[in-house]
């Protein structure tokens, strides 16, 4: 199973019971996706929080006007809400990564789906978003998680084939050629590397597109 975050793997429906439950079970699941099958010379970056605590990469985001993905938890960044507003107006988009970032593996499907619903519903209310894509915290998930957020109007489970991780310990890969690919999903743990991986992306001659375009 990938990991991942700190770590180097239709509308919301009733809750269960009086048939939720088997509707749920009977909803098509939505694909879990660490890359995108394309002929275009594009990567994707995404950020699981804390992007919005860096200046020099809200700059870069800014400046660049680069189309990233963050996956947010309210509660590690409902108190930056304000900032990513500003990240939002410039192209970032507001993706869903639960409201409290507990590892959803094992929980039963009613703790998932107020995990992944309740985050929809905040991201809705704060933003006038309507999230399609889940990051599950930490890349760990079941069937039961892709059937709740089945449930949430989730249409892709987002993980990653690459990762940029702390200062030092270069890219790491989940599987497949060390190097970057068109289509790779790419996780910046360590925002401060964003400039390097930048640098690297325009050397393999590729560039940053929005992950929403193609999912």
């Amino acid at each position: 199973m990938l990991t991942g975050c700190a770590e180097p793997a239709g509308p919301a429906g009733r809750p269960p019971g009086d048939g939720a439950q088997a509707d749920a079970q009977t909803r098509a699941l939505p694909p879990v996706v660490d890359h995108v099958r394309t002929r275009d010379r594009v990567v994707f970056l995404t950020y699981d929080d804390g992007a919005e605590r860096h200046p020099r990469v809200t700059a870069l985001i800014r400046d660049r006007r680069l189309p990233v993905t963050l996956f947010l938890t309210d509660t590690v960044a409902g108190p930056a809400y304000a900032d990513l507003a500003r990240l939002r107006s410039v192209g970032a988009s507001l993706q869903n990564h639960t409201l409290d970032h507990r590892s959803l593996r094992g929980l039963p499907y009613a703790g998932q789906r107020a995990e992944i619903c309740g985050q929809q519903r905040k991201l809705r209310s704060r933003f006038g978003v309507r999230p399609h894509l889940f990051r599950p915290p930490h890349g760990r998930y079941d069937t039961t998680t892709l059937r709740a957020a089945a449930d949430c109007g989730i249409t892709a489970v987002v993980l990653w084939r690459v990762q940029v991780t702390g200062s030092g310990r270069g890219f790491t890969y989940t599987r497949g050629e060390r190097r970057l690919h068109p289509g790779d999903i790419v996780s910046v743990t360590e925002p401060g590397r964003t400039e390097e991986l930048l640098a690297e992306i325009e050397q393999r001659g590729l560039r940053v597109a929005r992950l929403e375009d193609y999912l």
